[in-house]
């Protein structure tokens, strides 16, 4: 049944699509708007993708890392580091535990203090990072342990920086929802903009057609059929421009780590081949609804 609609409606109908002015202004704005929206919404897509990607990728990183601290003074820094990996060594859920070296703080504090800084002059705290087993261990008993055995540990388990990677991911995500809900809103607005002008301008041959006995419905088939395939044809265009885009993009090494993970990945290019369908889909509404508005105007 829905087959047989299909069908039908994408039936060329000669004498039905006399009514809708084959050029114009009306012809070239819903190609072009549905073009730039569909445009617009492949690096929307791409961005909110990505950026979720990203936020998803850092917040899995710390999630089974933790950093203790060691400020003590210098005759007693290496005894505490002992203690402390003495101590994570026999705590349950590390799975291991080792002090960063010199040269691994040095790179650490090389992007905010540059490569010359003297660490081993400076009295920066030594750094011991452990990682969680399957099972948890639990932080709260971890650090009344570490705060008896060596007053100087501080347990940093990363939970202030996963949050709100998460939360960022959670609301990047949601944000590229309302851009595409958005843009789709404009389009549609755009496109009933352009029926009803094209409405207004054939309203004779449409008094015309109704004196010879056509429906409204035939006349609003006819609008419908034409402008949709219009917005289809122009979102096959900007979704092929957007992902043409998304392929040129400067690569993770070219742009210095800040692009990284931008774009589509894997089944991700299949996304923007659904935008055309969707483009036609709100055309379609968006045209039978001020097509048959406009025809009650009319009558």
């Amino acid at each position: 049944m829905v087959k047989a609609l299909i069908s039908r409606f994408l039936r060329a109908d000669r004498q039905a699509d006399r009514v809708v002015p084959p050029s114009g202004h009306t012809a070239w704005l819903t190609s072009f708007t549905a073009g730039a929206m569909t445009f617009l919404t492949v690096f929307a897509l791409a961005l909110s993708l990505a950026a979720g990607r990203m936020a998803d990728r850092w917040s899995d990183a710390l999630a089974r890392t933790a950093t203790v601290r060691i400020s003590a003074p210098p005759e007693q820094l290496d005894l505490q580091t002992r203690v402390v990996l003495d101590v994570l060594t026999t705590t349950p859920g590390v799975e291991s535990a080792r002090a960063l070296t010199d040269e691994e703080q040095r790179k650490l504090l090389e992007p905010w203090f540059g490569p010359d800084l003297p660490v081993e002059a400076l009295p920066i705290p030594r750094l011991i990072e452990l990682t969680e087993a399957s099972e948890p261990y639990d932080a709260e008993g971890l650090r009344q342990r570490l705060s008896a055995e060596a007053p100087g540990a501080v347990l940093d388990d990363h939970t202030r920086w996963r949050r709100p990677l998460a939360s960022a991911a959670g609301r990047l995500r949601l944000l590229g929802l309302v851009s595409i809900a958005l843009i789709g809103g404009a389009m549609a607005a755009m496109i009933t903009l352009a029926a009803n002008a094209a409405l207004a301008a054939n309203a004779q041959v449409i008094e015309v057609l109704r004196l010879v006995g056509a429906r409204d419905s035939y006349i609003a088939r006819a609008f419908v059929r034409r402008f949709t395939l219009r917005a289809f044809g122009g979102a096959q265009v900007g979704a092929l421009a957007g992902m043409i885009g998304i392929a040129l993009l400067p690569s993770a090494d070219a742009a210095g780590g800040f692009l990284t993970g931008l774009g589509f990945t894997g089944f991700g290019w299949l996304l923007p081949l659904c935008l055309p369908p969707l483009a036609a889909t709100v055309a379609f509404l968006a045209t039978r609804r001020a097509a048959l508005a406009k025809l009650r105007e009319l009558t």
